[in-house]
């Protein structure tokens, strides 16, 4: 795989990241357009969420079964037609489950890191799914930013519109350009969806990568979520769109997430994934200094959450690297397991990051991460200690095999 297919790999994860997070920005629009109120409007978002959730589970798992080119270009175009419903829905009960399709469809992000690992060199797989990362994380930040613009100048349905025709284009480029493969696996759908918990109970460094990212994405969560309380509250006092401004600082992690695909290419990903456990902690240390208020603790708010994006995103990498390595033949079905699990991860640190902050403040937030990463880290070193001074983080590639996952699957 070249440069030009892995740069437009990273656009496919841009753009179908993109749709998750652009509604968030039309909302208002939304509630005003279609004379509603913009918490009913929410559910446009909401819907999309879901979507992307269910997707995950039920999609994933058949880029193991189908070949990935014709699974990506269905997948967009299914995402297209559902961006175009959405666009032209004279009202609100049809926008919201034209986006719960959109949600559902849009998952081409997670079928490309499996297609690009079994594209490329096992000492190059890093660097490249960094780069596919990048595109992510630039598909993330700039979604907003490009729905709430267009949709000030031309109206909520024009994001839509513009993402449709954006999407179904991409399906024809890459109906054309990436490499044909075939599908690892030949067993049937409901095998596909039950392989994700088998896999998690049969391999141990599945396990304890869902662990790590789980625990760390949690407390990534913990402080986003908590962060526009503090922003918004007597400590500085600054308006909803302080929170927007300081998630643009998350760029730079877009640069780094490359190298850190290179360090786990030349270290191995557990080496990797040591170096980001601390940098969490060291984060949360930085971050306990927004107490203080005023510049000095903008200022700490602004070096903290930079080192806790670029942290976690690196430790994504180095995750995904080491699972990709465990099953040729199951990398859709290991991806499924290994993001559902720091979905969920996510989903629980927002809920304990408010809490948190509601009953200590912001030092119950940071102590929560190092929590939370404290025990992710100890999980670690136990593990280094059990692998000796060799260890890599991934056994090695097992040849591919199209045998049922279970406890002895992966043995000849």
């Amino acid at each position: 795989m070249g440069r030009r297919t892995t740069l437009l790999l990273a656009m496919t994860c841009a753009v179908a990241v993109g749709n998750i997070y652009f509604p968030q920005a039309v909302v208002p629009l939304v509630a005003a357009g279609l004379h509603t109120s913009s918490d009913a409007a929410s559910l446009a978002v909401t819907a999309t969420q879901a979507g992307y959730t269910a997707g995950m589970f039920l999609l994933v798992p058949l880029g193991d079964r189908l070949a990935h080119r014709s699974f990506l270009v269905v997948l967009l175009c299914l995402t297209g037609v559902g961006l175009l419903a959405a666009g032209c829905a004279p009202t609100l009960p049809l926008l919201v489950a034209a986006s719960a399709c959109v949600g559902l469809t849009t998952v081409a992000a997670q079928v490309v890191g499996p297609l690009a690992a079994g594209l490329v060199a096992a000492d190059r797989r890093g660097a490249v799914l960094g780069t596919l990362l990048s595109g992510s994380i630039g598909g993330m930040l700039l979604a907003r930013t490009f729905g709430g613009a267009l949709g000030e100048r031309l109206g909520w349905r024009a994001p839509y519109l513009v993402a449709a025709v954006l999407v179904l284009c991409l399906a024809g480029v890459l109906a054309r350009a990436v490499p044909a493969t075939t599908p690892s696996s030949r067993q049937p759908y409901p095998a596909l969806l039950a392989a994700a918990p088998r896999l998690l109970r049969t391999e141990p460094d599945l396990r304890r990568s869902c662990l790590y990212q789980a625990m760390v994405f949690a407390g990534f969560s913990a402080v986003w979520t908590s962060l526009a309380l503090l922003l918004t509250g007597p400590s500085y006092g600054l308006g909803a769109h302080a929170l927007g401004l300081l998630a643009l600082v998350g760029g730079g992690t877009m640069l780094c997430t490359p190298l850190a695909g290179r360090l786990v290419d030349r270290h191995g990903p557990d080496a990797v994934s040591l170096v980001c456990m601390l940098g969490v902690l060291l984060s949360a240390a930085v971050l306990t200094a927004g107490t203080l208020g005023g510049a000095p603790g903008l200022a700490a708010l602004v070096a903290g959450t930079l080192l806790l994006d670029i942290a976690m995103q690196s430790g994504m990498v180095a995750n995904q690297a080491r699972i990709y390595a465990l099953r040729p033949d199951a990398r859709s079905r290991l991806n499924t397991a290994y993001m559902t699990c720091a979905y969920l991860g996510g989903s629980a640190g927002s809920w304990l990051g408010v809490r948190a902050y509601g009953r200590v403040g912001w030092w119950g937030v940071c102590a929560l991460v190092t929590l939370l990463t404290g025990f992710a880290l100890a999980r670690h070193l136990v593990a280094l200690r059990g692998r000796g001074p060799r260890a890599t983080g991934s056994r090695p590639p097992a040849a591919v095999r199209d045998q049922p996952v279970g406890p002895r699957a992966d043995r000849p």
